[in-house]
C-alpha cells in the first residue's frame, strides 16, 4: 500500500469519525432544554447517556463478528443511523422516546467504533500514534462542531426543528460508501478456524492490563462526564446563557482536538506511559483551578487547558491496545470499548445522583479530587504491559 493511499485512508476514516460524532454530540448542549421540557432530574438525564452507551455491552459480539466478516458497512451506515436518531431528540415528546432514540444512536456508535480503529491501524503502519491522533481528532473536532451546530439549529428553528439537520448524515454515509467500497484490507477472509478456548485465553492474558486501564478510566471519567455531559447544565445554573454554555463546551472540545492530535505524536517519541502520566496530572490540576477561580475571564482559558490535557489520553490508550501482541486485535479492542463505555455509564449515573442530592457545584469538586487518583494507575501501565 503506497504512503499516499495510506494517508488518504486514514483521513477518510477520520472524517467519517467527524461526521458520525458531530451528531453524537447533540445531547449535552440541549440537555438543559430537554430537562425543562420534560421535567427531568439529573439522574434521569444520566440514564439518557446510559441508554446511548448500553449497546456497548455487545461490543465483544460485534468485535468477533468484525473479525470474521467485512465490517466496512458498519462504518458506512453508522453516520446515517446516528443522524436519524440524534436529529429527532428535539421532536421527542416523552422520556421513553428519548431513551429509544439514544439507544438507536448507541447501536450505530458501537457499529462504527469497533472496526474503525482497526482500519486506522492497517493504514498507519509504523506511525500508529499519529494515525490514532488523526482518528481521535475527528471525534474531538465533532464535539466542537456538534454543540454549535445544534444550538444554531435551535436558535433558527426551535427545539422541535432539529430534524432538519438529518440530511447531512445521510449524505456522509453515501460519500463513505464510494470511498470505502474498495478498501482491500477490509476484505480479508478468515480461513483458519480458531481453536476452542482462544477467546477466553486472550481475556485472561490481558486481565492485568484491563484492570489498570479500568482504574484509570474510572477516576478520569468522573471529571470527563462532569465537564462534558453536564457542563451546559452547570453553567446555566450559574446564570450563563445557553449560547455561552454551548460556546464554553465547544472551547473545551476544540482544545481537546489539539490535545488529541499532539498526544499521539508525543507518545510515539517519549513513550505511552510518560505521556499518559503528564496529561492525567495536568487535567486534574487544571480542573481544580477551574473550580477555585472566581474570574469570569478565566473560564475559557482554563477550559481550553483542560481540553488539551483531558482528551489527550484517548489516542494513547488506543495505541496501547493496538500495540499488544494478539491474534484477535479487533476483539481485544472491543473489550476495551466495552470496559470504557460501561465505566463511563456507571460514573455518569453517579454524577447525576450526586448532582441531584449534593448539587452540581459539590459534584464537580468531588470529580476534581477523584481525577488525581488516575495518576497512580497511569504510572503502573508499563508494569502491567510486561505481565500481559
Amino acid at each position: 500500500m503506497k504512503k499516499r493511499e495510506q494517508k488518504n485512508q486514514v483521513l477518510t476514516i477520520s472524517l467519517a469519525h467527524l461526521a458520525h460524532d458531530t451528531y453524537a454530540a447533540f445531547l449535552a448542549p440541549i440537555l438543559p432544554l430537554l430537562i425543562e421540557k420534560l421535567g427531568m432530574t439529573l439522574a434521569m438525564s444520566a440514564f439518557l447517556d446510559i441508554a446511548r452507551k448500553l449497546p456497548s455491552l455487545l461490543n465483544p459480539f460485534f468485535g468477533l463478528l468484525a473479525e470474521r466478516t467485512d465490517a466496512r458497512y458498519f462504518v458506512i451506515l453508522a453516520p446515517a443511523l446516528t443522524a436519524f436518531s440524534m436529529s429527532l431528540l428535539g421532536v421527542a415528546n416523552s422520556y421513553a422516546t428519548l431513551l429509544i432514540l439514544l439507544t438507536i444512536s448507541g447501536i450505530s456508535s458501537t457499529l462504527f467504533h469497533i472496526p474503525s480503529p482497526g482500519i486506522i491501524k492497517a493504514s498507519s503502519k509504523d506511525k500508529l500514534g499519529r494515525g490514532m491522533s488523526y482518528y481521535m481528532v475527528g471525534g474531538e473536532l465533532a464535539r466542537t462542531v456538534g454543540p454549535l451546530l445544534i444550538t444554531g439549529a435551535v436558535s433558527l428553528w426551535g427545539l422541535e426543528g432539529t430534524w432538519r439537520l438529518m440530511p447531512f448524515g445521510l449524505l456522509a454515509s453515501l460519500i463513505l460508501y464510494f470511498r470505502l467500497k474498495d478498501f482491500k484490507f477490509l476484505q480479508q477472509k478468515f480461513t483458519k478456524k480458531r481453536e476452542k478456548g482462544d477467546t477466553w485465553a486472550e481475556v485472561r492474558r490481558f486481565l492485568p492490563l484491563f484492570g489498570v486501564m479500568s482504574g484509570f478510566m474510572f477516576f478520569q471519567s468522573a471529571m470527563k462526564m462532569a465537564v462534558t455531559l453536564y457542563l451546559a447544565v452547570y453553567l446555566t445554573q450559574q446564570g450563563f446563557s445557553l449560547w455561552y454554555a454551548s460556546i464554553a463546551l465547544s472551547v473545551l472540545q476544540f482544545f481537546g482536538v489539539i490535545g488529541t492530535f499532539i498526544s499521539g505524536n508525543i507518545s510515539d517519541r517519549v513513550g505511552r506511559q510518560k505521556t499518559l502520566v503528564a496529561m492525567s496530572l495536568g487535567a486534574a490540576v487544571t480542573m481544580s483551578l477551574f473550580l477555585i477561580s472566581s474570574s469570569i475571564y478565566a473560564v475559557f482559558p482554563l477550559l481550553a487547558l483542560l481540553g488539551i490535557f483531558m482528551f489527550a489520553n484517548g489516542p494513547i490508550m488506543l495505541s496501547v491496545i493496538h500495540e499488544v501482541e494478539t491474534d484477535m486485535p479487533t476483539f481485544i479492542n472491543s473489550l476495551y470499548m466495552t470496559i470504557n463505555f460501561s465505566i463511563s455509564s456507571v460514573v455518569v449515573l453517579l454524577m447525576g445522583i450526586f448532582g441531584d442530592t449534593l448539587g452540581l457545584d459539590l459534584t464537580y469538586k468531588i470529580a476534581a479530587v477523584l481525577a488525581f487518583f488516575a495518576v497512580p494507575f497511569a504510572l503502573s501501565l508499563n508494569y502491567t504491559l510486561k505481565k500481559s
